[in-house]
């Protein structure tokens, strides 16, 4: 029992999420843009600080929400990890990795005045559609961007992204919190949850995307993230993103998409193999 245990609690951060569709980042408060009606990430980010932020306050979500959220004894039922012994998980801090080849201005704009939601979009600079919004961590990749520009600079920016504090950016807030807590000098973790756009829109072959990212290169850049995930010890859900044929061959850009979610598979069956042996 107590094998199984520490392998639920060694694994707790590798049950992944994927939602096929979804990623509509172009999405804002009041209307939508770039096929996007509503933002499905901003949606489920809004829910999990709802029902999970240290103060279970909506007061935390800077987008307005009717969900319906679920009776006290219905969320330990749902309580993630699925271990029946630990206590409910807390959301202090979402992470959005946006890898599509626009930038994800409505995530931007809905979670500009919410730290509790960091936004990370790397895009081609030569491909606004429409206003420029500021998130948290903007990175602009020029035209024609190749496999090797466009890894080292997801590498560089992950690793950034890793070695930050972000608990020293509001430090001053929880000072007063943290006076009396013997967990004050046990480092946090970076983020709690990690959401994972990942657009093929940067495919070399792709109609709107202006860049020259390869099959071989999108493949390499979704298994940066889900390693970056596997680090951060985070749930991760992915979403897909834009991708659009080109002519009469849709073959790469259609393979790039599932490929996104058998490389996640194919990592979580991996990473819990070598964790059993």
């Amino acid at each position: 029992k107590s094998q199984t245990h520490k392998s639920q609690q060694t694994t707790a951060h590798l049950c992944w999420g994927a939602h096929v569709a979804g990623g509509t980042h172009h999405a804002f408060r009041d209307y939508g843009e770039g096929f996007c009606i509503f933002s499905d990430i901003a949606v489920a980010a809004n829910v999990l600080l709802q029902r999970y932020s240290p103060s279970s306050s909506s007061s935390s979500s800077s987008v307005t929400s009717s969900v319906s959220l679920p009776s006290q004894s219905q969320q330990q039922q749902q309580q993630y990890p699925p271990n029946p012994t630990s206590s409910p998980p807390t959301i202090r801090r979402i992470l959005i990795i946006d890898l599509d080849v626009h930038q994800g201005n409505g995530n931007a704009a809905l979670f500009a005045t919410n730290p509790a939601v960091q936004t990370f979009s790397m895009h081609c600079s030569a491909n606004y559609f429409s206003k420029r919004e500021r998130s948290d961590l903007d990175v602009e990749l020029p035209s024609g961007c190749d496999d090797g520009t466009y890894l080292l600079t997801l590498r560089h920016w992950l690793k950034r992204i890793e070695g930050h504090s972000f608990d020293d950016d509001d430090a001053d807030d929880d000072a007063d919190d943290d006076q009396n807590n013997d967990t004050q000098n046990r480092k946090r973790k970076q983020f709690d949850f990690i959401f994972y756009q990942s657009g093929v829109d940067i495919h070399a072959n792709d109609r709107l995307g202006r860049l020259s990212v390869t099959s071989d290169g999108i493949s390499k850049r979704n298994a940066m993230v889900f390693d970056f995930a596997n680090r951060m010890e985070c749930p991760l859900v992915v979403c897909m993103g834009g991708g659009y044929p080109k002519g009469e061959d849709w073959t790469s850009v259609i393979e790039a998409h599932a490929n996104v979610y058998w490389e996640a598979h194919r990592y979580l069956a991996d990473a819990h193999s070598k964790i059993v042996s």
